[in-house]
């Protein structure tokens, strides 16, 4: 048993490494795999729902989550920009697709367009604050995330009441979603549009160079 358990523990460590968890220590890192993985995982589960939503005729139910329109930035942007002025761990993202995931299944959500962006950058931002040592506060993560403080205030007080407050997710659960991640990589699955979700400012441009000098916690 040792030894299997050794295996396993060298298999998960190979994983972490290879969607990018392992702090490289560089001051300026690489955008990790990780972050690829989620936003096709992510573009699949919007396509598949809004087909799904088109073809049976079901009225989707509205919550504080969506948005009135889609607009021009897709979702692999999207994460790209949380992370690269979020200053927050590689891990935050796996932790935050955990809580999506739970989220929807709690609520009965179906992930659209209208909805993909808010839910990302509330469930970033809460896992953020469950495992980082350091991070920014709801205003910093509003201008991350293209919305008013005040609506991602009440964007995360829904989130954690969906979640009903389990926050906790276990090592075996954590290693299970980036075995599942890992293996959605070797499907290959092709994208066959781009998404695009809820409403950015269009103040913001490509060549955004907020800094990431200081952290400060709510």
């Amino acid at each position: 048993m040792g030894t299997l358990a050794l295996e396993t523990e060298s298999v998960i460590s190979d994983i972490f490494r290879s969607l990018g968890l392992k702090e490289s220590g560089k001051e300026n890192p690489e955008i990790p795999r990780v972050l690829r993985l989620l936003s096709s995982l992510l573009e699949r589960s919007v396509q598949k729902n809004e087909i799904l939503l088109e073809n049976s005729q079901i009225k989707d139910v509205l919550t504080i989550f969506h948005g009135s329109r889609a607009p021009s930035l897709g979702i692999q942007q999207y994460l790209d920009r949380i992370f690269k002025y979020s200053c927050c761990s590689p891990s935050c993202f796996v932790l935050a697709h955990i809580y999506l995931e739970r989220f929807i299944q709690r609520k009965k959500v179906h992930l659209t367009s209208l909805n993909v962006h808010r839910l990302v950058i509330t469930s970033v931002m809460v896992a953020a604050k469950f495992i980082d040592d350091a991070y920014f506060n709801n205003d910093y993560y509003a201008r991350v995330g293209g919305v008013s403080t005040k609506e991602l205030n009440r964007l995360e007080m829904k989130f954690l009441f969906g979640l009903d407050f389990r926050l906790y997710v276990s090592v075996e659960a954590f290693g299970k979603c980036c075995s599942q991640l890992e293996k959605e990589a070797a499907l290959g699955i092709p994208i066959e549009r781009p998404i695009l979700a809820c409403r950015i400012r269009e103040s913001w441009s490509n060549t955004d160079d907020s800094s990431c000098a200081s952290t400060t916690a709510t």
